[in-house]
């Protein structure tokens, strides 16, 4: 199993694939294991290297609390531990928060960088508050999960759209963090360091070539905040796709794009 010490940690990662150079963040409460249908599209084309965040999966959860600059810095001790000197980037959700803080912090290693469905914090713009979500009750926090995810998303709209049900249904059947365990543990710490993320005041640091891709109907991060974020950063270009917060996987435009992005020269 591949663990290495990182930022005094043991951090698991996986490295698959073959091309340009990719370091992959996964979203909020998301592992290596729940990501690989879509870590298989990416690693067709890039050596792509991703890792359990602190706190989840086989990575080690150590006590709280844990900042958007340790996160940050767990990868870049990664990097360290496996050679690369510089990478290509990719962030989803909240990988694209912790990819902000690692540009705007170790912007000498990032050759292109791509931001899908994410937000800058502060002036820019949040996305909806995950340490809020979870405190619903079960049911509650059920529903209100699916209309962040796409405010289409609704009895009516899956009778028409059946590929959108299945993905509900597939959210919907994730397993569930046992109550008061270490697990549980590592995702609330997660949710408050996302509470804290602001880069928006640092973004002006990030100067490679950077593509941002939002869905026109998510409720996470609004479509707005990536406006924002495409005017703050003068090297980027915005993408907008027909979908919510999965729109990677909603719109067949929208991983060809990011694939062209990340492996064009």
């Amino acid at each position: 199993m591949p663990v290495a010490k990182c930022n005094g940690i043991d951090l698991y990662y996986e490295q698959m694939g073959e091309g340009p150079r990719l370091l992959f963040f996964n979203g909020s409460f998301s592992t290596i294991e729940a990501m690989r249908p879509l870590l298989g599209v990416f690693s067709s084309q890039c050596d792509t290297l991703i890792h359990d965040q602190r706190g989840l999966g086989k990575t080690e959860i150590p006590p709280g609390p844990y900042s958007m600059a340790d996160y940050a810095a767990d990868a870049n001790a990664l990097l360290d531990h496996i050679g690369w000197d510089s990478c290509r980037v990719i962030g989803i959700s909240f990988g694209g928060m912790v990819a902000q803080e690692f540009a705007v912090t170790f912007g000498s290693r990032v050759e292109k960088l791509a931001l899908l469905c994410t937000s800058s914090g502060g002036a820019g713009g949040s996305s909806y508050p995950m340490h809020e979500l979870r405190a619903l009750p079960a049911d509650e926090r059920a529903a209100l999960s699916l209309r962040l995810m796409d405010s289409r998303f609704s009895p009516e709209w899956f009778a028409d759209h059946p590929n959108d049900r299945i993905f509900a249904e597939g959210l919907a059947a994730r397993p569930h963090i046992k109550p008061g365990s270490d697990a549980e543990r590592g995702e609330y710490e997660q949710a408050e360091a996302r509470r804290f993320h602001d880069v928006w005041d640092r973004l002006d640091a990030i100067n490679c070539p950077t593509f941002i891709g939002a869905g026109r109907y998510d409720g996470i991060s609004p479509l707005q905040n990536s406006e924002n974020l495409a005017r703050r950063i003068s090297t980027s270009q915005l993408h907008v796709y027909e979908g919510g917060h999965a729109f990677f996987g909603q719109d067949p435009k929208a991983l060809p794009d990011v694939l062209e992005f990340l492996t064009s020269p």
